[in-house]
């Protein structure tokens, strides 16, 4: 396992979710590989496919988020081999009302990278709550 590349990683990871609060859509893009697959929280069930229907799935969480909502990392653990790689976070994302009715609500995250041409890249995207 490379620190070097888990800690290239984590800084990928870090500025990507800074660029979701932020609703900077070119950041949260920016390292993501042309055919992204995301399973994201809301439809559609079989996931979004590629960088331009990733792109088009950004706006509405965007407009949810100016409402107040909080997108911040809380745990984050990386597991790097030489081209490819995964990690897991747990994240605070949601409303001051959601978190005064569910304190411990976290959005679950796990992320499938490949190193392409040195660089890192995220190719999966899972996004989840858990359901009771």
């Amino acid at each position: 396992m490379n620190n070097d590349d888990q800690e290239q990683i984590r800084t990928l990871i870090e500025r990507w979710a800074a660029a979701v609060h932020q609703r900077d859509l070119d950041g949260v893009l920016v390292d993501h590989t042309d055919d992204i697959v995301m399973y994201d929280v809301p439809p559609p069930y079989e996931g979004v496919r590629g960088i331009d229907a990733y792109r088009e799935a950004w706006p509405p969480f965007f407009e949810w988020q100016a409402q107040g909502a909080s997108f911040e990392i809380e745990s984050l653990d990386v597991t790097a081999g030489e081209d490819v790689a995964y990690a897991h976070a747990l994240l605070r994302c949601g409303t001051a009302k959601e978190f005064a009715e569910q304190p411990d609500l976290r959005l679950r995250l796990t992320l499938g990278l490949r190193k392409e041409q040195g660089r890192w890249r995220v190719a999966h995207e899972h996004h989840s709550y858990p359901h009771d």
